[in-house]
């Protein structure tokens, strides 16, 4: 099969088209064909060698996010059947090996895909999607609060604010003006734009924020009690925000995303319902991959970036 391999750490140049062999199926996994590939900054961060201590040595093929067809299943799969359509995030942080063709991955890590939409869309949704979810839950969002989302336009903000409306909170996000449309569309009620307004003068009594930039300052416009939850790679160092926090008597929520198939299927049935959207900003194929990640490196856009697998 066709896969996109590393074999050291680095920039995305070491990411090369190459031959591997199919992965092997195992008793309680199930062998996808793999249509579309979603790439989120943790790959990029990964490629890198930002988190070398998570794995093994090379080669690496990098990726989590996934959507596709089963092929086949193994002896102790009961859930799924060849020709099934699954979504899905496995493994992570372990490697899932998503840049590829085939992937053979847990069945209890894989949800049937939303119906609703292409596997495309499908794909840009679970790391994301999972990460937005898991921490409104830890968060405990409940309708009538305020949330706000810093950040709110990229890939997780931007699901972030469809789950917390879901929820029948307030939602306000801040993001620059040229997302602004886009913003009120999904359902954000107020919106802050960070390069022209101060934010800590704009917005206030805040019980939920979910930060995907790092600006500890925000505690200013939380209330007391309120519940503030870093997203992984916008977070400051481990103590330093929890130490601010009790200044002003916040909880911090400190949260890495995992692999979750009940949530899997509570996004698709949201997506399902007309009650949430991933946004895509281009699709790329398999071959460019590296292209995809310097965009992930450079880009303050909104919407995510999907590898089509499946694509010539």
């Amino acid at each position: 099969m066709r896969a996109i391999v590393a074999h050291r750490y680095g920039g995305p140049e070491v990411l090369e088209l190459s031959e591997v062999p199919r992965p092997e199926l195992v008793a309680d996994h199930v062998s996808v064909r793999v249509i579309a590939a979603g790439t989120n900054p943790v790959d990029s961060e990964c490629r890198s060698g930002k988190a070398a201590a998570w794995f093994d040595g090379a080669p690496y093929i990098w990726g989590w996010d996934v959507s596709g067809i089963v092929e086949s299943v193994g002896a102790e799969v009961t859930a799924f059947a060849p020709g099934d359509e699954v979504y899905g995030m496995p493994r992570f942080p372990a490697l899932a090996a998503a840049y590829a063709e085939y992937m053979s991955a847990p069945a209890s890590e894989l949800a049937p895909k939303p119906s609703r939409v292409d596997h495309i869309e499908a794909a840009a949704l679970p790391l994301c999607g999972l990460t937005a979810l898991q921490v409104l839950d830890l968060a405990g969002v409940v309708r009538g609060q305020r949330v706000l989302v810093n950040g709110a336009a990229g890939g997780v903000g931007h699901l972030a604010v469809q789950l917390a409306k879901a929820r029948g909170a307030e939602v306000v996000g801040v993001a620059r003006s040229v997302n602004h449309d886009f913003l009120r569309g999904i359902g954000a009620d107020g919106l802050i734009d960070y390069t022209t307004t101060k934010v800590t003068g704009a917005v206030s009594d805040v019980d939920v924020l979910v930060d995907c930039v790092g600006d500890d300052g925000l505690l200013a416009v939380m209330r007391s009690g309120g519940v503030m939850a870093p997203v992984p790679g916008a977070a400051g160092g481990p103590g330093r925000l929890e130490e601010l926090a009790k200044e002003f008597d916040v909880r911090v929520i400190r949260h890495v995303v995992r692999p979750d198939k009940p949530g899997l299927v509570r996004l698709a049935n949201l997506v399902d319902a007309g009650r949430l959207a991933v946004d895509i900003d281009r699709t790329l194929p398999l071959a460019d991959a590296a292209r995809a990640h310097e965009l992930l490196t450079d880009r303050h856009g909104r919407g995510k970036i999907v590898l089509n697998v499946a694509a010539a």
